[in-house]
């Protein structure tokens, strides 16, 4: 397994994993918001996302962006081939979306809104803690994200104070990784342990 910083060279995977987001939505029956491909490609540009690979094969992937002049970083996105589900790769790539997080910002709250139960696991694991979304940003940008999932009606009719995702933010400012100096991109490569 290879976990790593994306970059300019790997918006070659962007169409795929456009497809991805669309069949998962369908498949879950939940909102899930379409991505759009030169969004993701901005993302993998600036190294501003995660990409996981198993085997040379393209195995996930989750972005980060940043709203309120940095004071908030949202991780979103999360999405793993369903081939490779079940296999602990999602936890793998969300830890490394969270310390790159930590790592280029930080001083901000790290938000994320969802309606799986394995990312409200993961996220608890990693220090989040359920909110209301009133402790989320404000920005509209985030929110104009949410339009093109199904609920975003149910989101709009409740002022943008509640849907059916659960919010979650980490705002402990003094862990491990806000000791180190921020930088531009995190290398990891990780090979499975065997049990």
């Amino acid at each position: 397994m290879i976990l790593r910083v994306a970059n300019a060279a790997d918006v070659q995977y962007v169409e795929t994993l456009c497809q991805w987001y669309a069949e998962s939505a369908k498949t879950r029956g939940v909102g899930i918001a379409k991505r759009d491909p030169n969004y993701l490609k901005k993302k993998m540009e600036r190294g501003d996302s995660i990409i996981a690979f198993v085997d040379d094969q393209l195995a996930g992937f989750c972005y980060i962006e940043t709203f309120e002049d940095n004071k908030f970083v949202v991780n979103s996105g999360l999405i793993v081939n369903t081939e490779l589900r079940k296999e602990g790769l999602g936890r793998a790539i969300k830890h490394e979306v969270f310390k790159l997080s930590r790592t280029k910002y930080p001083e901000a709250k790290i938000f994320g809104i969802t309606t799986s139960l394995a990312v409200m696991k993961i996220n608890t694991e990693l220090g989040y803690k359920p909110v209301t979304f009133t402790e989320l940003t404000s920005s509209d940008d985030f929110w104009k994200g949410c339009s093109s999932c199904k609920n975003y009606g149910i989101l709009m009719e409740n002022q943008r104070k509640m849907c059916l995702c659960t919010g979650m933010v980490y705002d402990t400012l003094n862990d491990q990784y806000s000791q180190q100096h921020p930088q531009e991109t995190i290398n990891f490569i990780e090979e499975p342990q065997k049990h």
